[in-house]
């Protein structure tokens, strides 16, 4: 079934950023089909929402955003909802908006094109429901690179799906069981985002140190990186997200210790810190693995930054095991930690216990959380002021320069503002000259000293955007042109709780991420807040996206 060369899609893909890998392929496969992009959803045919279904706060921005997009719907248009929760929850979607034609799962994101055809027919008189019985992921990746670029950054999706048997995450549930993409793959993508300029390769997937296993490979994650390494010796930073306790290997440790173009991070999600706190959540209950590992990795690897997450107020969780925590927080003294309050999710384990810790008890240990690792944060930016780093430069306006340095993953992490107007997109020794609770201040070594306290005042907005090259002619294979599991948003904590908000103008947003060349991509929910001042609530940021979508209707 053929499409007419003037139809128009638009795609609004929400979460994190395998649900952006997803979109990008989505896209890729409906412009071979014949549609053409739209950067606005009033000119587009075929409207797509790629929705997140992880978490209670990411149904409701999913909500919000297929809402609104029905509220200004035309006659002549398709409305589909992909994704996590149309995979998870097809029916709430179909009861709460009505004017949605059509769902389809993100086992199944590849049959996009199928799909909207069939969901624009005009005789159909029932929303179409694409949700074949699927064990997994989709394995038929129809010839796209599992990536998206953003900026000179990009995602590459190394495997998908998780068999971990966390008690309190759907994944599993959504996804299915972990499936490793094959090296050749991988590799083949990497090649061509090392040919696209990428600067920053960032390895994903719900469980990275799972990697090969299902191929049967006995320490999937090192050999990956050892043969990425090989295979792209010009991409100067490979980052690893998504640790599993108790799966970093001593391979790991030593190729991280020993290759340069892999950074010094490592995000290890622990969740809590009290044994049987752990092992009601059926995670990892060995705490004093977790002391020695890290211990290797700052022995191994000195300057190394390490993140983890925790889950304030999991079900039984006693004031005494909550203060087992905080004595853990202080004595790791981790570069970045992720504070989350716990919610039942239907389905999962956890959800048959009794949520007994009251909602403001779980406020209340979040924010002791949180003021806890503040000081930490400060200090050991503190110990980094003289100090010269490789910045990555991502943004620029109104005399100042924005970037990311090896310990800051996009979106999640601090950020290096300096004076002056430094080269987007490329690598720039920067000597820190203050230290702030989340983010440095610097200046290039190669210019000048000035005054650094306009960097200081970090508003956000004030940074202009980078060019925009996530979704245009460079995005992975694109014709035309971010919660708890040990890989899931809730293990990726937005910095909503710094007091001050990124400048989300320099295309650091993950959630609201609009497919291809969509202004409004820059906004959005990224699930869970960063250790600092008791701010905002997660999901905050959504409302902003929201707001964006709605200015463009």
């Amino acid at each position: 079934m053929s499409k007419q060369k003037n139809e128009r899609f638009f795609i609004l893909s929400l979460g994190c950023p395998k649900n952006s890998v997803d979109a990008q392929g989505m896209a890729t496969l409906l412009e071979r089909a014949g549609y053409r992009t739209a950067t606005d959803p009033r000119r587009a045919d075929l409207l797509v929402v790629n929705t997140c279904g992880f978490i209670e706060p990411a149904r409701q921005e999913s909500l919000a955003t297929l809402e609104e997009l029905a509220r200004e719907k035309r006659p002549h248009q398709t409305l589909l909802a992909a994704g996590c929760w149309s995979q998870r929850d097809p029916q709430a979607i179909l009861n709460a908006v009505p004017q949605v034609d059509g769902l389809l799962g993100t086992r199944n994101w590849s049959d996009i094109v199928t799909v909207a055809q069939q969901a624009a027919q005009p005789q159909r008189t029932a929303p179409l429901v694409h949700l074949p019985p699927t064990p997994t992921t989709a394995t038929d990746e129809a010839g796209l690179p599992r990536a998206v670029i953003q900026g000179s950054s990009s995602y590459l999706k190394i495997a998908d799906g998780c068999s971990r048997p966390c008690a309190f995450c759907a994944i599993p549930l959504i996804k299915g069981p972990a499936v490793s993409r094959p090296v050749a793959s991988i590799l083949q993508d990497a090649a061509f985002l090392a040919a696209a300029g990428v600067q920053e390769i960032i390895l994903i997937a719900q469980d990275t140190t799972a990697y090969g296993r299902d191929l049967g490979m006995a320490d999937g994650l090192a050999e990956l990186l050892e043969q990425l390494c090989r295979h792209v010796p010009d991409v100067p930073w490979i980052r690893i997200m998504y640790a599993f306790p108790g799966a970093v290997t001593p391979r790991l440790i030593e190729l991280i210790a020993a290759q340069p173009q892999v950074l010094p991070y490592l995000d290890i999600p622990l969740q809590h810190a009290h044994p049987a706190v752990l092992r009601r959540m059926r995670r990892p209950a060995d705490v004093d693995w977790v002391r020695r590992t890290i211990s290797t990795l700052r022995e191994r690897i000195p300057h190394i930054a390490i993140r983890t997450a925790f889950i304030a107020g999991y079900p039984g969780e006693t004031a005494a095991e909550f203060a087992a925590l905080l004595d853990f927080v202080q004595e790791m003294a981790f570069d970045r930690v992720g504070v989350f309050t716990y919610s039942h999710e239907t389905g999962t384990a956890a959800a048959g216990l009794v949520d007994n810790v009251p909602p403001e008890v779980k406020e209340e240990r979040w924010a002791r959380l949180m003021e806890t690792q503040q000081p930490i944060s400060l200090a050991k930016n503190k110990a980094l002021v003289g100090q010269v780093l490789d910045v990555l430069i991502e943004g620029q306006g109104e005399g100042m320069s924005v970037g990311r340095s090896y310990r800051d993953a996009p979106e999640i992490d601090g950020l290096v503002l300096l004076e002056g107007t430094a080269p987007l997109n490329k690598l720039l020794q920067v000597q820190i000259t203050r230290a702030l609770e989340y983010d440095l201040i610097g200046k290039s070594v190669e210019v000048k000293d000035e005054d650094n306290d306009q960097a200081a005042d970090c508003i956000s907005g004030r940074i202009h955007p980078a060019p925009d090259n996530s979704w245009g002619r460079r995005a992975a294979g694109h014709a035309g042109g971010r919660h708890p599991g040990d890989a899931e948003e809730h293990d990726r904590p937005d910095r909503t709780g710094r007091g001050c908000d990124p400048p989300t103008s320099v295309g650091r947003g993950r959630g609201d991420q609009a497919v291809p060349g969509s202004p409004s991509r820059t906004a959005g929910p990224t699930s869970g807040r960063t250790a600092g001042k008791p701010g905002p609530r997660r999901h905050r940021r959504p409302a902003r996206g929201r707001d964006r979508l709605h200015r463009r209707l």
